[in-house]
């Protein structure tokens, strides 16, 4: 890649990652997120600081190695870590084989073409994962649990009467604009297995989700809009003060959620979490109808 300096010592090139590999480098947040539900965090990651603003849970362990970029990471920094295995996505394949000259690299594909279902994706790279780095009984353990948490959150909300209105997942991404989540998406597919209807059925695209001006919405006969923090203090003030805003039906009834933030291409820990951020938040609104 132009402007990465060269390395005075090269790094370890193994055709093959150790058995049971400890010293893992994740490049993908999804992954680092399974990876430490699973016990086994990596020791680096790309901007950990970003953490907190789209992940939240679980934990980032403190001391995890901060790589730079996604796409431009630290490659002295790479080469000192002497990993045992590297993992990435579809994402970061213009830079595969730059990181294939520092480990072994595993790439597991949820959120690429052809468009599917990024749930049933997430439990497949889960396993693979697993086997990978030689804890097969932790990833199905794992996959066991966000069954666990789909079915439970599904028991709650049929039982509360809130799977019978269609709901709008988005998050904003400034006053007139919104990602609106379909089928497909890590959030569409949650909706699905927990019972609950997704109002938005228009096209998507491979990752899941459609980005639409706020006139769409509209046209959706949605019962209640979700929108996903993080969010702009900025935004949300114009669109209090937006007449197209306030004409939608779901804003004139007060049947608008914020939800903590959520990895939106995560994996099963994301999907956890959404299943009981919207557990908990739409049992406790004050009007479902």
């Amino acid at each position: 890649m132009a402007g990465w300096p060269l390395l005075a010592a090269g790094p370890r090139t193994p055709d093959a990652p150790a058995r049971d590999p400890s010293r893992i480098v994740s490049m993908d947040f999804g992954l680092t997120e399974t990876l430490i539900e699973m016990g086994r965090p990596p020791l680096a990651v790309p901007n950990p600081a970003s953490w907190t603003q789209w992940v939240v849970e679980p934990a980032l362990p403190a001391g995890t190695v901060n790589l730079g970029t996604d796409r431009e990471p630290n490659l002295e920094l790479l080469a000192a870590l002497r990993p045992d295995l590297i993992v990435t996505t579809p994402y970061l394949d213009g830079i595969e084989p730059l990181l294939r000259r520092f480990a072994p690299t595993r790439r597991f594909s949820i959120y690429a073409p052809p468009k599917g279902d990024a749930y049933a994706r997430s439990i497949i790279a889960t396993r693979a994962l697993a086997a990978a780095i030689g804890a097969v009984s932790a990833g199905e353990d794992l996959v066991g649990r966000a069954q666990a948490t789909m079915e439970a959150a599904r028991a709650r909300l049929t039982a509360a009467g809130l799977n019978e209105r269609p709901l709008l997942v988005v998050n904003f991404l400034d006053d007139r604009h919104v990602r609106v989540y379909g089928a497909g998406s890590l959030f569409g597919d949650v909706m699905e297995r927990t019972g609950l209807v997704n109002g938005w059925t228009r096209p998507v695209n491979y990752w899941g989700f459609a980005t639409v001006g706020i006139e769409a919405l509209a046209e959706i006969p949605a019962g209640r809009l979700i929108y996903m923090e993080p969010v702009s203090p900025d935004t949300l003030e114009r669109l209090a003060a937006s007449p197209l805003w306030n004409t939608l039906s779901f804003v004139r009834a007060g049947r608008i959620d914020r939800l903590p933030p959520v990895l939106m291409f995560g994996m099963l820990p994301s999907a956890m979490r959404f299943a009981r951020q919207l557990q908990s938040r739409l049992a406790e609104a004050p009007s479902h109808g």
